[in-house]
């Protein structure tokens, strides 16, 4: 990630102004001990299967990566000309974290990895998206998942 000092003074300002929405810390509901839980992972690094369509700026929409896909075959269409891939070029754990949960679940500290994972464009209003959470939902419902580990990049 560029550091703002390292930005035209029209990017810094733009990126201080953007407002940084609320959200409550209290659970709405509860449920089983981690080491019980089902667990998904949702990304907004732009993540994708090669042979998915890559993300337009401002996509509200998301890309389903199944657990199984081999790293290879993901790739990231992150838009933003200030984002640094040297982190994702360099070990893909660090905006999806797919093997430090197989370690979890080999060590007991979470229960399960979920059969799907979700990955956003960022940069992206999460009020826009509130249609497509809601539609991932179900879709984690159906696979039992019962708690997300949130990557935002």
């Amino acid at each position: 990630m560029v550091k703002l000092d390292k930005l035209s003074e029209d990017e810094r300002s733009h990126l201080i102004s953007i407002p940084c929405p609320i959200f409550h810390t209290t659970p709405w509901v509860s449920g089983p001990p981690l080491s019980k839980r089902r667990i998904a992972i949702v990304s907004t690094a732009g993540l994708h299967r090669r042979n998915d369509r890559p993300f337009d700026v401002g996509a509200t929409n998301y890309r389903l990566i199944p657990a199984n896909t081999p790293f290879r075959d993901l790739v990231m269409s992150h838009i933003s000309t200030n984002f640094d891939r040297t982190g994702f070029q360099q070990d893909i754990n660090v905006i999806f974290p797919l093997d430090r949960m197989r370690e979890l679940v080999q060590q007991g500290v979470i229960g399960s990895i979920a059969d799907y994972h979700y990955s956003f464009m960022g940069a992206t209003a999460p009020e826009k998206m509130v249609v497509t959470a809601r539609s991932i939902a179900r879709i984690m419902k159906k696979d039992y998942v019962d708690g997300v580990l949130l990557i935002p990049v």
